[in-house]
C-alpha cells in the first residue's frame, strides 16, 4: 500500500489525531525501560527466556532499541500479551492485565516528551485546530503518561485500544474524532510514528498523513506510506505559515 503524495492545504486541515508513544513521547526513552521490567516479571526473572521474548516482539537486541512497525512498537497490550504469554506458560488475560497494570505507573520508568511537546501543540490549538490523541497504549494509560507535561487540556478527544473505537490501522479512532469534533475526515490531519498510523489515516480517509522521526520508525520506512515526513511535532506549525 502506498499513499498518494498530496499538497497540504492549510486551509482545508481543522484538526490532528496524534499517536502517543514516539510522537508525543520519546519511544524508547520512555518504553524501553517499562519493556524491559514488564518482560522480566512476566518471565519471574527468567533473564533467557525474557530475551527471548523481547526478540518474538521486535526488540533488537544488538541495538538495543525497538524496530519500527514490531509488535512492541505498534501492538497493543493485547497483542504483546498473545505473544508473550505462551512463551512463559501463562493465560493471555493474565499477561494482559499486568502490562495494563504496569504501563500506567512511574515505578518502572518515567515518560520522557519529546522536544517542545507542550508549546507545539498549544502554538496548534492557538490556531484553532482541535487536537486528539489516539493511541495503542490503554485509555488509563494517556492521563498517566502525558498528564505531567500540562498538555492534556489542549485535547478534546484521547483514545487508548481499549476505549471501544477498535485499534490501529483501522479507520475507528480517527472516525471517532470526527464523530466527537464534528469534522469530516478530509478534514483531519494524521500524525504518527509508525507506519500503522499513517495506515490508520489512509483508512479513515484522513484529508492529510504526516510521519515523525521521533519514534521506532525510519525515514525510509515512513515516506512511502505518508504525504509528508518531518522531524518532530515542532515542525507542524509552520505548514500553516
Amino acid at each position: 500500500m502506498s499513499t498518494v503524495k498530496r499538497p497540504f492545504n492549510a486551509n482545508k486541515i481543522k484538526g490532528i489525531v496524534f499517536d502517543k508513544d514516539g510522537t508525543l513521547l520519546d519511544f524508547h526513552a520512555t518504553w524501553t525501560p517499562r519493556a524491559l521490567a514488564a518482560v522480566i516479571a512476566v518471565a519471574d526473572g527468567d533473564q533467557t527466556l525474557a530475551l527471548t521474548m523481547l526478540q518474538a516482539t521486535g526488540y533488537d537486541t544488538d541495538e538495543n532499541r525497538v524496530l519500527g512497525g514490531s509488535i512492541l512498537a505498534a501492538g497493543n497490550n493485547r497483542d504483546i500479551s498473545l505473544v508473550w504469554a505462551p512463551l512463559a506458560n501463562k493465560p493471555a488475560d493474565q499477561v494482559e492485565a499486568l502490562l495494563n497494570k504496569m504501563f500506567v505507573v512511574s515505578d518502572y520508568g518515567d515518560s520522557i516528551a519529546v522536544k517542545d511537546l507542550t508549546p507545539s501543540l498549544k502554538n496548534l490549538a492557538d490556531l484553532g485546530l482541535v487536537l486528539g490523541v489516539a493511541t495503542m497504549d490503554c485509555e488509563a494509560g494517556i492521563e498517566a503518561t502525558l498528564g505531567g507535561f500540562g498538555c492534556m487540556h489542549l485535547f478534546d478527544y484521547a483514545v487508548g485500544y481499549d476505549s471501544g473505537f477498535g485499534s490501529k490501522p483501522g479507520p475507528g479512532m480517527v472516525l471517532g474524532f470526527c464523530q466527537q469534533t464534528g469534522l469530516r475526515p478530509e478534514q483531519v490531519m494524521v500524525v504518527g510514528d509508525n507506519t500503522h498510523d499513517l495506515h490508520m489515516g489512509q483508512s479513515a480517509a484522513a484529508g492529510f498523513n504526516v510521519g515523525v522521526l521521533t519514534g521506532t520508525s525510519t525515514r525510509l520506512e515512513l515516506e512511502p506510506e505518508a504525504d509528508l515526513v518531518l522531524d518532530s511535532i515542532a515542525d507542524l506549525v509552520a505548514l500553516w505559515s
